[in-house]
């Protein structure tokens, strides 16, 4: 088991800190009955020690936290702990090395997992025995906390061995770009304005119906972001479907609703009646996305094969070039913004990309 130091007083080691190149960063944190991830510890690992600082005390985090953002991280499968981070702080890290990214540029599977990549690397099996661990638990027992230690032990070395041979492939740069991208605050909105797109099931209604769903969606949001609980406690996706789809004017038409408790149309009916009334004649033009035409699919393949093929060459997984989904949005929605077509993949691939569209 590592060595590591618990620390209550974060600001307690803002000084030790400063000065490295590049800190192994992780976190733990609990979400299951909050909206916001609720961060419980931070993980630090430098060439000699590791720390597991508690995020969790009422001392005061702000020098820990200047020192700590403004170091270069080197995290596995970071947007997680981006978000939360930048959830507690309003902050992200100055930059970032993702491990889980540079290892699909070398050809390992896209979403190889920390343990994976470790055992590839060093021949070290992990035991992942408390990945359901309750982390708002104080004191955390010993084994909680040699757990979390293990999770930055390797960070640094598995760096140093991934960058040496990107390095050689000439991919270093790839892996940099494709961890920057993580930093992009947009990834992380949480606007009620983008809730709609979270709602599956409303990407069909029409007219009207759609523009309920839509305040409806924010409405929950909002609401879910206030009390800071899941959405889901709030109303479940498919009640406020049948709200929208329904538009009932009254309360008493809500208790038809099936899913609409005495105790939700007491607490929040009028909140929805009149999110729903909004709704009258804003129907906003909006129209179903239509499926695709044999064109469209036929395009799709000779793009998919293309990647496929680029790939291949490269010896990667072709979801690291390119996955099907962002293809399709590609050809459906016309985006042009796809990772694709910018950085390294717009120099390989995504110009030819291009001229099929």
């Amino acid at each position: 088991m590592p060595d590591y130091l618990f620390v209550e007083q974060p600001d307690s080691i803002s000084k030790n800190l400063t000065g490295h190149a590049q800190l192994g960063v992780d976190t733990e944190f609990m979400r299951e009955k909050t909206y916001f991830a609720q961060l419980c510890l931070v993980q630090i690992s430098t060439r000699d020690k590791i720390y597991c600082v508690d995020a969790l005390v009422d001392d005061s985090q702000d020098d820990f936290w200047k020192q700590l953002l403004t170091g270069s991280w080197v995290v596995h499968s970071a947007r997680q702990d981006i978000e939360v981070v930048y959830q507690t702080t309003g902050s992200m890290p100055a930059a970032i090395f993702d491990t889980q990214v540079a290892a699909g540029l070398l050809g390992m599977p896209a979403q190889v997992g920390y343990a994976g990549l470790v055992q590839e690397l060093f021949d070290v099996a992990m035991t992942k025995s408390h990945t359901r661990a309750d982390w708002t638990r104080r004191p955390l027992p010993d084994a909680f906390l040699e757990y979390a230690a293990e999770d930055v032990e390797y960070l640094l070395p598995a760096a140093d061995i991934l960058l040496e041979r990107l390095d050689k492939k000439g991919r270093l740069d790839w892996a940099r770009q494709d961890s920057h991208l993580l930093l992009d605050p947009a990834l992380y909105d949480i606007s009620g304005d983008q809730a709609i797109n979270r709602l599956k099931g409303a990407r069909n209604f029409r007219g009207r119906k759609r523009a309920a769903a839509v305040r409806l969606a924010a409405w929950r949001e909002d609401e879910a972001i206030r009390r800071n609980r899941p959405r889901q406690w709030i109303l479940r996706d498919r009640v406020l479907l049948d709200i929208a789809y329904n538009l009932p004017s009254s309360e008493s038409q809500l208790v038809d609703i099936d899913g609409m408790s005495a105790k939700i149309i007491s607490r929040v009916g009028k909140q929805l009646i009149h999110t729903v009334a909004s709704s009258e004649g804003s129907e906003n033009g909006y129209q179903p996305p239509r499926p695709p035409d044999e064109a469209q699919k036929a395009l799709l393949k000779e793009m998919q094969a293309q990647i496929a093929q680029c790939a291949k060459d490269l010896d990667l997984a072709a979801e690291t070039v390119a996955s099907k989904r962002e293809l399709s949005s590609v050809i459906m929605s016309g985006n042009r913004e796809s990772r694709v077509f910018t950085g390294w993949r717009r120099e390989l691939i995504g110009e030819s990309l291009l001229q099929k569209l």
